[in-house]
């Protein structure tokens, strides 16, 4: 352990980038009436009698004179899906509030619509901490909603998820190749755990497997060639050839022109039915596992889905 007092900066900022935060934006109006704010991942709690919080801003700062004489402030913790409202507050130079949508708030302070949760604060300590001034408040009003929390760590944003209870017993060895830790059983077993839920509505449709995820990709564009939906059912592993579109043209699930293949009306009453249980599983689902699990779980997906992605065109360009 270096025990210097002359740390290299850059390695110290890396070490203390390993601690995940989350990320805030703190908003207050200048003498001029004008809104301040800037995006903060400093924000920590100090006391809940009285409700307290502090949240520390870099000297050089532009806004410090602002938050300096500011009676109030508003700290919101931001969504998940608000990195781009973060990235837009920490950067300088701009009107970062022009053209947002803002909310009404007691003190008159700036207050941004959507966060997981948003504390107006009556400032009632300022302290010097090195290079930044670190801003006491009292919390006079918040609020909440269930949106998983956008995280901070190692230098890039983060999505927050519950690790879950651990094991009651140690899983059994593992004697081949086969492991129940491997990507694809995990991934493998979650499919077709989750379509057993609606199979129901497909055997009442009388829709197989092929036919639904060919009934599912016309519900999103149509019509559309023969090319074109080979290219996208190119992963699922089922045969794409005319025979089979004929096939679901004889069925009449299908309708065929010169544009190509589109959905017939009972192909389009059939999807519809299916999607909605599917929805409707979903749901279940999510409630169980809750608003976190359910977010982290969607964005790891889409990060698979782009690290595999071989090149197939995009459904919804």
């Amino acid at each position: 352990m270096d025990t210097s007092s002359a740390f290299d900066p850059r390695d110290f900022r890396q070490a203390l980038s390993m601690f995940a935060t989350g990320v805030t934006i703190v908003t207050t109006k200048g003498d001029d009436g004008v809104a301040v704010g800037m995006t903060a991942n400093s924000f920590n709690s100090v006391s809940l009698d009285p409700p307290m919080v502090l949240w520390s801003l870099a000297k050089s700062a532009r806004s410090l004179p602002a938050f300096s004489a500011a009676p109030y402030w508003n700290v919101h913790v931001l969504a998940s899906d608000q990195d781009a409202l973060s990235n837009r507050f920490a950067r300088a130079g701009e009107d970062k509030f022009a053209g947002l949508p803002l909310e009404d708030c007691a003190t008159g302070m700036p207050l941004l619509p959507g966060c997981s949760a948003r504390f107006q604060c009556r400032s009632v300590f300022q302290y010097e901490g090195g290079d930044h001034i670190i801003f006491v408040g009292e919390v006079i009003a918040y609020d909440r909603a269930e949106l998983a929390p956008l995280l901070y760590v190692s230098g890039a944003y983060a999505i927050a998820a519950h690790k879950g209870e651990p094991p009651k017993a140690a899983a059994a060895p593992q004697v081949g190749a086969f492991s129940e830790d491997m990507l694809g059983y995990l991934l493998g077993r979650a499919h077709y755990q989750f379509m057993a839920r609606f199979r129901p509505m497909l055997a009442e449709k009388r829709i197989s497997d092929p036919e639904f995820f060919l009934l599912s990709l016309l519900s999103v564009r149509q019509p559309m060639s023969l090319a074109e939906i080979a290219a996208h059912m190119a992963d699922t592993g089922f045969e794409t050839s005319e025979a089979v579109l004929d096939a679901a043209c004889a069925r009449g699930l299908l309708r065929r022109d010169s544009g190509g293949y589109s959905l017939s009306p009972a192909g389009s009453d059939a999807i519809l039915h299916i999607l909605a249980a599917a929805k409707a599983v979903e749901a279940d689902l999510g409630g169980r596992i809750g608003a976190l699990q359910g977010t982290a779980l969607r964005q790891l997906l889409k990060t698979l889905v782009g690290t595999t992605d071989r090149g197939l065109p995009s459904l919804w360009a």
